[in-house]
C-alpha cells in the first residue's frame, strides 16, 4: 500500500496541472490547424493533436491544398517582418492568434570567418536573437502554440535539452497557457532558470532526453496536452522551413551553395531541405539546392555516424558531451535528414567537446555573434570541412547558429589574466592594455 503513495501523489499533482483553465483574456482563435494525412499510406487524419496515424502508425503531416494561392516576392516583402510572412506555408488557415512576432533573424556578412573558411562569402543565420526566448526553438514554439490554442489544448508542454523548454514557457506565458516542461535533471542551470522564470511547470527526471521524450509521449496519450514536440510535432516541425524562407529571401531571393545546421533529432536539416525546395516548386527562387552539412558532436553522434557508414538507418546512442542541446540519441528525424544531406549532395561531421569549445570562441572572434553549445557545434564543423578541403572558393556558406551563448556560458573560461584589477592610472591601463594586444598579435597599440 505504502509502495503507491508517492505514484498517486504524482498522478494527483498531474491531475491538477491538467484542470487549470486558460485565462479569460487568452485571445480569441483566429486560426485554424489545417487536417493531417499519413505521409506513408495517405488515410486523412483531420485537425487533430496527433503525430501517428491510426491506421499504419506512420507520420502524420500536413495536407496543404495544391491549389491555394501563393504570393510573389513583392507581396511577402510588404508583410510584417515575422515568420508569418510565409504564412500560405504554414499548416493554419487565417491569422495566427498567438505569437505573431517570432522569426526574421539577421543574416550577417562574416568576411573574417570566410576567409577563415576559404570562402567566397560567409554568412551568419543569427537565431541568437529570436524571440523571446533567443533560440531557434521560438520557431517551432510559435507554430505549436498556435495548434495547441486551435485545438483547444488546455495545457502546453514539451520534453526539452534546454532550448525548447525555454520556448514553450515563454511563449506559454505570454499566451496565458498553463505550460510543463520535462528535462534531463543534469541539465544547465541557466536552462533551468530560463524555464521556470515563466512560471512553467518543470520537472527534472534522471535520465536521458529519451527516458524524457518517452513520457512526454504518455502524458500526451493519457491526459490530452498539447505536447510541442509530440502530438503537436506535425504543426511544430512546419516552423522550422522559415529558416529556409529567410535565407533565400534575405540573399536577395536566391539560394547559396551551402548551409551548415546542428542536428539534435534532425528536424532542421530535414525542414531546410523542405523549405528551399519549396520555394523553388513556388518560382520564388532558381538554381541547385544548396549542398546541406549536419553538424553533431561526437559524444552524440548518430546521424553523422550514420551518414559515415553509409546507413539509412540510425542507430541510438547514449548521449555524452558537453553539447546538451543536441544530446538526442535517438533522433526522430534522423532518417529524413541523412536523405536531406544525401539529396543535395551535402554531408556531416561530428566534432569533439574541445573543438566545440573552440568553435565558440572562433565563432564570436569573427562574427560578433555569442552561440551556446549547439553554435560551437556548427562553427568547428565548417572548420573541420574547410579543413578536409569540402569547399571551394567559390562557395557562399551559410551558418545556421540556433541559440544564445549566455544560455551556456560556463562553457567558455575566462582569462585570469584579462581580469586582473589594474589602479585607475593612465600609463598602467595603457601598459596592460599594449601587453594584451601583443599577446593576442590582434594588432599594434
Amino acid at each position: 500500500m505504502s509502495k503507491n503513495v508517492p505514484k498517486r501523489a504524482a498522478e494527483r499533482k498531474l491531475r491538477d496541472v491538467t484542470t487549470v483553465q486558460a485565462p479569460p483574456q487568452s485571445p480569441t482563435v483566429t486560426t485554424r490547424p489545417i487536417d493531417l494525412v499519413c505521409e506513408h499510406c495517405g488515410e486523412p487524419a483531420g485537425a487533430t493533436a496527433t503525430a501517428v496515424c491510426a491506421e499504419c502508425l506512420g507520420p502524420l503531416v500536413p495536407q496543404y491544398d495544391p491549389d491555394r494561392r501563393l504570393p510573389g516576392a513583392a507581396e511577402i516583402a510588404g508583410r510584417e517582418g515575422s515568420l508569418w510572412r510565409y504564412r500560405e506555408w504554414l499548416p493554419f488557415e487565417g491569422a495566427p492568434a498567438l505569437s505573431r512576432d517570432t522569426g526574421w533573424t539577421p543574416l550577417i556578412d562574416a568576411p573574417a570567418l570566410a576567409e577563415r573558411l576559404g570562402v567566397e562569402r560567409a554568412w551568419i543565420k543569427n537565431d541568437t536573437v529570436s524571440h523571446p526566448s533567443l533560440s531557434f526553438k521560438d520557431r517551432v514554439v510559435s507554430a505549436a502554440i498556435n495548434a495547441a490554442h486551435g485545438l483547444g489544448c488546455e495545457v502546453f508542454a514539451c520534453a526539452s535539452t534546454g532550448n525548447l523548454g525555454n520556448a514553450v514557457a515563454a511563449h506559454a506565458a505570454r499566451a496565458g497557457i498553463p505550460a510543463v516542461v520535462l528535462v534531463p535533471a543534469d541539465l544547465e542551470p541557466s536552462k533551468i532558470r530560463a524555464t521556470t522564470v515563466h512560471g512553467a511547470h518543470l520537472i527534472r527526471i534522471l535520465g536521458t532526453y529519451d527516458d524524457v521524450n518517452r513520457l512526454a509521449v504518455q502524458l500526451a496519450d493519457r491526459y490530452g496536452w498539447g505536447v510541442a514536440n509530440v502530438n503537436l510535432r506535425p504543426y511544430y516541425a512546419e516552423g522550422s522551413k522559415t529558416v529556409a524562407f529567410e535565407i533565400a529571401e534575405q540573399l536577395g531571393w536566391r539560394l547559396p551553395s551551402a548551409v551548415i545546421a546542428p542536428m539534435a533529432g534532425g528536424s532542421l536539416l530535414s525542414k531546410l531541405y523542405k523549405g528551399f525546395n519549396e520555394f523553388v516548386d513556388a518560382g520564388l527562387v532558381e538554381g541547385p539546392l544548396p549542398r546541406l552539412a549536419g553538424a553533431q558532436a561526437t559524444g552524440c553522434a548518430p546521424i553523422a555516424r550514420a551518414f559515415e557508414r553509409g546507413s539509412v538507418t540510425v542507430e541510438p546512442v547514449v548521449p555524452a558531451t558537453i553539447a546538451r542541446s543536441l544530446a538526442i540519441g535517438a533522433p526522430a528525424d534522423g532518417v529524413r535528414a541523412l536523405a536531406a544531406i544525401r539529396g543535395t549532395g551535402g554531408t556531416a561531421a561530428h566534432v569533439s567537446d574541445e573543438q566545440v569549445v573552440e568553435g565558440i570562441r572562433i565563432l564570436a572572434e569573427t562574427t560578433g555573434v555569442f552561440g551556446e553549445s549547439a553554435g560551437g557545434v556548427t562553427a568547428a564543423v565548417a572548420l573541420a570541412l574547410a579543413d578536409r578541403g569540402w569547399f571551394t572558393p567559390e562557395d557562399e556558406v551559410v551558418l545556421t547558429i540556433t541559440g544564445h551563448g549566455l544560455k551556456t556560458p560556463d562553457l567558455v573560461a575566462v582569462d585570469e589574466e584579462a581580469t586582473t584589477p589594474v589602479r585607475p592610472r593612465l600609463k598602467e591601463v595603457a601598459d596592460f592594455a599594449k601587453t594584451l594586444i601583443d599577446r593576442t598579435a590582434q594588432g599594434a597599440f
